[in-house]
């Protein structure tokens, strides 16, 4: 099946700005490590980032109020392109004195990027056919997931020819072609409220959520499996490698990716067989959550290292079978002139989760031990099923729409 021109501009801008942010973050970090030799400062980048992208999720409804869809995407990507420049321009002399300027510009850069994935989520129903949206979704993560997992080796791997700074231009020139792609997308029929004050265009995605309980579901799931999720760090992760599993480094690198590689075969998953899953959206929800929840179980009390890779593929695998047609979900329930805004409530939720589950996760491990953060992984992902399973009338109604 073929899907339309407006569609493929959008993976392909985004594409393109995701593999940037890899490249900016994995230059940056490399740098601020070599400036100061601190740990502690190269990971306070992923803790700036996560922060202000929290921030961007609450205030993005504002700009919504403000620009149509397809300028706003466009225009953060060329905002992106603007201060990543000026970093270019400024690394050389930067030092172990005046460093932390660079963590204000990896900020700003992260506000512009919080509201890309929220405006996008938002197109792709706008673009593609109902009958097409599973497939599509479950293109846009098999590329995403695939750009997750490449790039991160292929940024380092540059490091060996190139200067980080130049890192920096190539990636001002990734954002630069992405902005130019999106800027060609058809305009949309999205017409904000302009009539709403300042308080009502942030909240407005918080009402719409509150006021739904197909959706207040979706965002209570979406909360226990993001403190689930957390115990995937690498930090935690290679914490139960060394404890739990015994065995060496290479070790965390293998069972990471043989996560990932999961991920994206969840993805092929729901798009290949694309039609089947979106009449029964409901089930494979549930089916995603439940086998999550019992491989996360098993691989916590596991001690085997090469089990540990089948675990943590078929977690991935199954995260993927429930998110997508998840997300599906969302894109078909809501009206699409208030999906923005929903899309950045729902991420508003997720990250700030994420970041403090990140850091709870890290304390339990230390009182509970690395093994009992995985177990209660599991339960939460237990409940996330549960949650599932009581809403499948919920879902029904959505393929039946």
């Amino acid at each position: 099946m073929k899907l339309n021109r407006n569609f493929n501009l959008l993976l392909t801008g985004q594409s393109l700005a995701n593999i940037g942010d890899i490249l900016y973050i994995v230059g940056i970090i490399y740098t601020i490590f070599e400036w100061t030799g601190s740990a502690t400062a190269a990971a306070f980048v992923p803790f700036i980032i996560t922060g202000s992208m929290f921030i961007s999720n609450t205030l993005t409804p504002l700009l919504m109020g403000r620009f149509n869809l397809k300028w706003l995407l466009a225009g953060s990507q060329l905002g992106k392109t603007v201060i990543l420049m000026a970093l270019a321009f400024w690394m050389p002399q930067l030092s172990t004195s005046n460093y932390a300027g660079a963590f204000v510009i990896i900020s700003f850069i992260a506000l512009l990027d919080g509201c890309a994935n929220p405006v996008t989520r938002s197109l792709i129903p706008i673009y593609v056919k109902k009958d097409l949206l599973l497939k599509a979704n479950g293109i846009t993560e098999t590329v995403t997931q695939l750009i997750q997992t490449a790039m991160w080796f292929v940024g380092s791997s540059l490091l060996i020819w190139l200067t980080a700074n130049n890192l920096m231009w190539l990636t001002a020139g990734l954002f630069l072609l992405s902005s130019i792609l999106l800027s060609g997308l058809d305009s949309v029929d999205f017409t904000p409220a302009k009539q709403q004050g300042t308080w009502q265009q942030i909240t407005s995605g918080w009402k719409t959520v509150l006021a739904s309980p197909l959706l207040k579901r979706i965002a209570f799931m979406d909360v226990l499996e993001t403190i689930a999720g957390s115990v995937w760090i690498a930090a935690i992760l290679y914490v139960f490698v060394s404890e739990a599993l015994g065995a060496s480094e290479k070790w965390w690198g293998f069972i990471n990716g043989s996560f990932f590689l999961g991920v994206i075969a969840g993805s092929l998953v729901c798009l290949w067989f694309s039609a089947w899953i979106h009449q029964k959206l409901g089930p494979m929800i549930f089916f995603g959550a439940i086998f999550s929840s019992l491989a996360t179980l098993f691989f916590g009390i596991n001690s085997v290292p090469v089990l540990a890779l089948l675990l943590s593929f078929l977690v991935g695998i199954f995260s993927q079978l429930k998110n997508i047609p998840q997300q599906t979900v969302i894109q078909t329930s809501v009206a699409k002139a208030e999906l923005p805004t929903v899309f950045t409530t729902l991420g508003a939720i997720g990250t700030g989760t994420f970041g403090v589950a990140s850091l709870l996760m890290g304390v339990l491990a230390d009182v509970f031990g690395i093994r009992a953060v995985f177990m209660l992984s599991g339960l939460l992902l237990v409940g996330v099923s549960l949650i599932a399973f009581t809403g499948l009338v919920y879902f029904r109604k959505i393929v039946q729409l």
